[in-house]
């Protein structure tokens, strides 16, 4: 048999790894890649949250008719003997009407989950008629979402965390969130009691010269705070605390694109900090994580969705085991989980903005 010609034997590779990723060959760090559900009471569904409970893995999402219809509730499944339980409806917008006493229902919005050390898991949400209207809600459960307390509405003005989760400060549960009816503005709540009582920020922004909403937040060295966010400025935006969250600095925008979509971010047990987001100026595919050292200097980690579709509103956590966790919206029709080592992501510099070419 003779010599393959250089171009040919191009070729032959070429296809070989177009088989390859046909066959689902996972990126370097993708441990599992897999479907919550795979058929659900609910022809749509999106916000996706996840934590790690006293009982295992739960999720929870907004589902039903249509974003913003009435029929929305808030739907949950937890992670069992390694495989999620059917989707349940735990909480609706059924309300009773101020002037006659009559019940109404309005959607449901945007579900946060926060366990609680050595207590409660907490699940926030939000119920109204728009996200320029709606109002915050809590509920409670003491066996890992098995079961839940009857909801509570939150204080006047307070939304709880508005999409992504809170986190912890010297026993006060920090949440970044963001009002729409006077521009897109963040601004930040906290309780230290549970969610029973709470105190808020000023808005941090005008909601005109960066309109940004849905904090997401890491921590650095020396106390300090970082906040990265969702834009219409068609990039990240992000902000710095100095005083454990009381006051922020002015909202810059970062060179990372925002194609006006929902993001997530945490910072790993090591110090570094991983961000999940569309890295693309318009649609909401790809759908990419991206690590950092410093919250400044991303790099490119891996795509978790590169066909077209809409791959988006991530929620990212690191669990007990050290693995991160990724659940994200699939097309509107399911919730996607992504099984993710960190220690093992091949990363490479962001320069400019451009994310580079990744095995």
């Amino acid at each position: 048999m003779g010599l393959i010609p250089m171009r040919t034997l191009e070729i032959l590779l070429g296809v070989m790894a177009a088989c390859v990723m046909a066959a689902g060959a996972d990126p370097a760090g993708l441990v599992r890649h897999e479907f919550i559900f795979e058929t659900a009471p609910f022809p749509e569904c999106h916000a996706s949250t996840i934590a790690e409970s006293s009982g295992g893995l739960v999720a929870a999402w907004f589902g039903g008719t249509r974003e913003g219809r009435a029929d929305v509730g808030i739907w949950l499944a937890r992670h069992l003997q390694g495989r999620w339980t059917p989707p349940v409806e735990v909480a609706h917008g059924v309300q009773y009407a101020k002037a006659d006493g009559t019940l109404v229902r309005h959607p449901c919005w945007n579900p946060a989950l926060y366990q609680v050390s050595g207590g409660p898991l907490l699940l926030f949400y939000k119920v109204g008629p728009s996200p320029r209207e709606w109002w915050g809600m809590i509920m409670r459960s003491t066996d890992g979402g098995q079961s839940w307390s009857e909801p509570i509405r939150l204080p006047e003005g307070i939304s709880g965390p508005v999409k992504n989760k809170p986190v912890r400060l010297d026993g006060v549960l920090l949440c970044g969130s963001s009002t729409e009816d006077q521009g897109w503005r963040v601004h930040f709540e906290s309780t230290a009691d549970g969610g029973r009582t709470w105190q808020r920020t000023d808005a941090v922004n005008d909601g005109r010269t960066i309109a940004a909403i849905q904090p997401s937040i890491l921590f650095h060295p020396g106390g300090r705070l970082q906040a990265l966010g969702r834009s219409r400025q068609g990039k990240l935006w992000e902000s710095w605390s100095a005083d454990q969250g009381r006051t922020w600095s002015a909202l810059a925008l970062t060179e990372l694109p925002n194609p006006n979509s929902g993001t997530d971010a945490a910072t790993l047990r090591d110090g570094r900090h991983v961000l999940v987001y569309n890295h693309t100026a318009r649609g909401r595919s790809p759908l990419n994580v991206a690590v950092s050292s410093d919250g400044k200097e991303w790099k490119a980690a891996l795509a978790l969705e590169t066909e077209p579709g809409e791959y988006s509103y991530p929620a990212v956590i690191q669990t007990g085991d050290g693995m991160v966790r990724v659940t994200y919206t699939w097309k509107r029709q399911r919730i996607r989980h992504a099984v993710i080592d960190a220690d093992r992501l091949d990363l490479r510099r962001i320069a400019g903005g451009q994310w580079p070419s990744l095995p």
